[in-house]
């Protein structure tokens, strides 16, 4: 338990760790690799020599002794030492204390000008977000290895630049900006459900997520896609607690107990979005949140306005085509028209996602609709065999298992 303790505390260290350091020394690639090399030492000290009274300033002081060990030997970087460093061990904690917005200005320094908006995306995932290359690969449905060659270049080009890392200004803010929001929403999306291991839900990275979110509205509160934005993640982490049985198993939105809904957020994420929506500035996070909103105030699964949802979800898809989106309207339209209206959006798919199991998954769910039960089966199997997913996996597995029972 301490073990996981530890794990867990640095996991949510890491991130704000790296902001300082590389805000600090102006260096993200060295910052990161001596970050990477601190936590290692925390990782080994920790359990024997027990937490010390600041694991942040102690993992910045570790961090900056290893990036100045790492500079060593090189005549300018050296002269850079003299000029940058001082003892950490005494200010770190005053400095993390008075930083306390470090990681979010880290987020926005990593939407460097040197890199294409894909690249600033991943660096900042896994600089920020703490994902793995397999994560956000997966979020950027393109393979690991592709993932890790665009992550090492956009260090790369970085370094090459000779730009510092520092927060946008003037005519820079805007593009930054939308970056910093698809961070969010990917790490979110990420922490709401896990693509891979054993858990559905990464709460560490969701509540992160949330944490930043709000942070970017406070200072930009008349935007009204970041407002957007923070609704999407209150309404749908308000059903977090629904989302999982008492043994970690999946549980569908339909079958859900509302009643375990965080009302509070939902009334909070419903105020965010009406308010984004009357400046008529209509973005794609205010539509997935519009969306969020009416599944959220449904009493029951019976009671959702289907017909609403399905007309959002084609405004969304104007605005902003996307295969997932496409299956997502599938459903609403089979929930509006009949499961055939869905399944024949979902053959439209075929080519975007060949072999994705979401589309596997929804494609069996409208075929038990539809009443083809054998080909529903087929499917599930499909899906069960390409998910990365555990809880996803059982599910699927208990899905299957139950349409045998029935046939």
């Amino acid at each position: 338990m301490a073990d996981r303790s530890n794990e867990d505390l640095l996991r949510g260290l890491a991130p704000r760790v790296l902001a300082v350091v590389a805000r600090k020394y102006r260096d993200f690639d060295t910052a990161e690799d001596a970050v990477q090399e601190a936590l290692l030492a925390a990782h080994l000290h920790w359990p024997a020599d027990g937490l010390p009274d600041s694991p942040e300033a102690w993992l910045i002081a570790t961090a900056s002794r290893r990036l100045i060990n790492m500079w060593r030997g090189d005549d300018a970087r050296r002269r850079r030492e003299e000029q940058d460093w001082a003892p950490v061990t005494a200010s770190a904690a005053d400095e993390s204390a008075a930083d306390r917005d470090d990681t979010l200005q880290l987020l926005f320094m990593c939407t460097h000008r040197a890199l294409t908006p894909a690249s600033a995306i991943a660096l900042t995932l896994r600089a920020v977000g703490g994902l793995t290359t397999a994560e956000i690969a997966a979020a950027f449905l393109v393979p690991e290895a592709t993932m890790g060659q665009r992550i090492s270049r956009a260090k790369q080009r970085i370094h090459a630049s000779g730009e510092p890392f520092r927060l946008p200004s003037g005519a820079d803010w805007r593009p930054r900006l939308d970056a910093v929001l698809h961070v969010l929403y990917l790490i979110f999306s990420e922490g709401y459900a896990s693509s891979g291991g054993g858990e559905l839900v990464r709460t560490d990275l969701s509540k992160e997520a949330i944490r930043l979110a709000r942070e970017v509205h406070r200072l930009l509160p008349h935007e009204p896609e970041v407002a957007g934005l923070l609704a999407l993640m209150l309404l749908n982490d308000a059903r977090r607690d629904a989302r999982t049985g008492p043994h970690g198993e999946l549980i569908p939105l339909p079958e859900q107990d509302r009643a375990r809904w965080d009302r509070a957020a939902i009334a909070e994420g419903v105020e965010l979005v009406s308010a984004a929506l009357r400046q008529r500035a209509v973005g794609p996070y205010q539509l997935q949140a519009a969306i969020a909103a009416v599944h959220d105030e449904a009493a029951a699964a019976a009671e959702t306005d289907w017909p609403q949802i399905l007309a959002l979800y084609g405004v969304l898809e104007r605005i902003q085509p996307n295969p997932m989106v496409t299956l997502n309207r599938a459903v609403a339209l089979a929930m509006v028209d009949g499961p055939r209206a869905g399944l024949k959006v979902l053959d439209t798919l075929d080519e975007q996602l060949p072999g994705h199991h979401r589309l596997a998954a929804v494609r069996g769910h409208l075929l038990e609709m539809a009443g083809d039960r054998p080909a529903a089966i087929e499917q599930l199997r499909a899906a069960a065999v390409g998910t990365p997913s555990a809880p996803e996996l059982r599910y699927l597995l208990t899905e299957i298992g139950r349409l045998r029972d029935r046939s």
